[in-house]
Formats: C-alpha cells, sequence, structure tokens
C-alpha cells in the first residue's frame, strides 16, 4: 500500500447559523487554508473528492454548486458522496492508491440551519414500517440509551459525565456554541426530552464546512489503517448495547498493532460514546475528543471528517503519536468508519 499521510487540514468556525458563507463561498475558504496547510498550490492536487447532502441544503445539485469554490479552471479530476466527508476522504485514500496521483482534497459543507435535520435523517430509516411512523433519531438514540440503562452498563450520570467533558473540553477551543455546564448535577436537573435524553444529551447541530489534504510520502501524520462496515440497517434486528460494525472496522484498521493515545469519536448522542468506548476497547488513558468533539458541535456532512482532521492535529501537535479518528452515519451507530493517524 502506498503510504498516505495527513498534510493538511482546516475547518470554518462551526456556529449556530452561518450567514457570512454559501456553499461555494464555505469550500473555497476551507480548501485555500487547507492547501496552505499543506504547503501545496491547488495546481497539484491530482483529485477532489467531497461530501454533502442535498436534503441537508435544501437544494438539488449543491455540490455542484460548491465547486465553484475550487475555481473552474484548469479542469479537474472529481468526485462527489453523498455522505459525510469522512467517507469522501475514504475515496480519495483508495484512488491516491491507484498509483498515478499523488496529491487529493477532500472537502465537506452543510447547514443545519436551513431546515429539519431530524426530519431528513427519519428518510433514512426503513421506509415501509419506521420512517412512516415519523419515528425521528432522537427517539431511536432514546432507545439505545434505555437498552443500555436496562441492562446496567451505565446510569443517566454516565450521560451527564461524558456532556460535561465534551463541553468543557470544547471551552479550551472556544467551540461551545450553547455555553458551558457547571457541573453534572445541573445537567441531570434538566428535564427530558426522549426518557431518559435530555437535550444536551444530543449534539448541537451547527453550520459549517472542512477540508484535508492527503499527499503520498508526507508530511504530516500517516494514515497507518482505514475500514468501514455497516450494521443492520433495522435498528430491532442487532444488539444496540453493542457496535459490532465499528469492533469490525477497527480491527480491519489495525488498531491492536499498539496503543492508541488519543481518539476523536463521532457520538450524536451521549450514550453512543460510552457503546464506542467499548467496541473499541479504548482504555481510561485514552484521551477522548480532545476537541470536544460533536456533542459541543456537530455539522451534518462534517462531523466525520472534522474527527479525523482533529486526531490527525493530535498527532502533529505530539500529544499523541497514535490517534483514531472516527465517523457514523445511520440510526444508533450504524455504519462506522475507523481511521488510524500515526506520527512519522
Amino acid at each position: 500500500m502506498r503510504p498516505v499521510h495527513v498534510s493538511g487540514f482546516a475547518q470554518l468556525p462551526q456556529v449556530l447559523r452561518d450567514v457570512t458563507h454559501d456553499e461555494a463561498e464555505q469550500v473555497q475558504v476551507v480548501t485555500a487554508a487547507a492547501l496552505a496547510d499543506a504547503r501545496l498550490a491547488r495546481s497539484d492536487v491530482g483529485f477532489t473528492c467531497s461530501g454533502s447532502n442535498d436534503y441537508v441544503m435544501g437544494r438539488p445539485f449543491s455540490f455542484v454548486t460548491a465547486l465553484d469554490g475550487l475555481g473552474a479552471w484548469p479542469p479537474i479530476r472529481e468526485s462527489h458522496v453523498e455522505m459525510d466527508g469522512a467517507w469522501a476522504l475514504y475515496e480519495a485514500w483508495v484512488r491516491l492508491q491507484h498509483g498515478d496521483v499523488d496529491v487529493a482534497l477532500v472537502y465537506a459543507f452543510g447547514k443545519s440551519s436551513l431546515g429539519n435535520v431530524d426530519a431528513v435523517q427519519t428518510m433514512m430509516l426503513d421506509p415501509y414500517v419506521l420512517a412512516p411512523l415519523g419515528v425521528g433519531p432522537l427517539a431511536i438514540a432514546a432507545l439505545q440509551a434505555r437498552v443500555l440503562l436496562d441492562r446496567g452498563l451505565c446510569t443517566e450520570r454516565d450521560f451527564a459525565e461524558v456532556v460535561l467533558r465534551a463541553r468543557r473540553h470544547g471551552a479550551r477551543y472556544g467551540n461551545v456554541p450553547q455555553g458551558p455546564a457547571s457541573d453534572v448535577d445541573t445537567l441531570l436537573a434538566a428535564a427530558t426530552v426522549a426518557s431518559p435524553l435530555r437535550a444536551h444529551d444530543a449534539a448541537v447541530r451547527t453550520d459549517g464546512a472542512a477540508a484535508i489534504v492527503l499527499t503520498v510520502g508526507g508530511p504530516g501524520p500517516r494514515i497507518s489503517g482505514l475500514a468501514h462496515r455497516i450494521d443492520a440497517h433495522h435498528p430491532g434486528s442487532r444488539d444496540l448495547a453493542t457496535c459490532r460494525s465499528a469492533a469490525l472496522a477497527a480491527e480491519a484498521a489495525g488498531i491492536g498493532r499498539s496503543p492508541v493515545e488519543a481518539a476523536e469519536l463521532h457520538v450524536p448522542y451521549s450514550p453512543q460514546e460510552l457503546v464506542l468506548t467499548r467496541a473499541l476497547a479504548l482504555g481510561p488513558d485514552v484521551v477522548i475528543n480532545a476537541s470536544g468533539g460533536t456533542l459541543v458541535a456537530e455539522t451534518p456532512m462534517v462531523a466525520g471528517l472534522v474527527r479525523i482532521g482533529e486526531a490527525a492535529n493530535q498527532v502533529r501537535s505530539g500529544a499523541a503519536r497514535r490517534a483514531l479518528g472516527h465517523a457514523t452515519s445511520g440510526p444508533c451507530l450504524q455504519q462506522n468508519l475507523v481511521c488510524i493517524l500515526e506520527a512519522t
């Protein structure tokens, strides 16, 4: 396999409502910044891949409009996934293995402020049974949380501690759009919105964009393993207390070769961090979501790519020699992608 490195990363501040940038402007800003971070020019890029969703953006072919941010000339070799940008990164990584391209640019953008993201995600459910009922992602996640509680695997205090740690980590980045939390008891005093979940147990939806530059041979953290797996579509056909697809993806990515010191987990709901921590066998010495993670700011179609970028930052800063970036999609952690990054 050709050695692929994360040589550049940039993201827009994730805000509750971005009134400054349209799609093309989001893409122009983050791609230019990521290329500058990698010390490369646009002409150096051999392949470009993007991740977004027309339903979220509220218009058809929004990814075509966004291409204006890259410039119309010279022509580029380009692809797109209707998925989180982490899966666009996977396609770009595969493309770099072909041998004729050495630099790839990956970007993703999204605006949750444009519409009802919960309604869009409901359309991902089984179209014959669940989707017609209007069962939203919050209700499905609450069922998963209830399974964890009923089996005695965790408590509601554990959920609150996940949220509090995320906000405290995010505050160091200035990345807590909804404001900090003082203590666990304050969080537990809040009313439930879908028992046993409270409003703070769900990720804060934001607007944003991110871009990553991949190069063959470096510089930057090396992607030593990258894999994704999928569980059964219907939540009722799998054990919601575990996440087999995440464990299989991590195994395929080589998580067990040496210790992981930091992990950036894409968790739309706080109980899911506890599920993933067990599935990925992350010990107490692993720093989880040092950036604050998605509970403090989650931009649809961008959050997973940001997790890989933030994991790369942990390695680049010297905070970790080996880090894990994770992305998920679908109800109750149905699809999972794991990216292992190592210092070189």
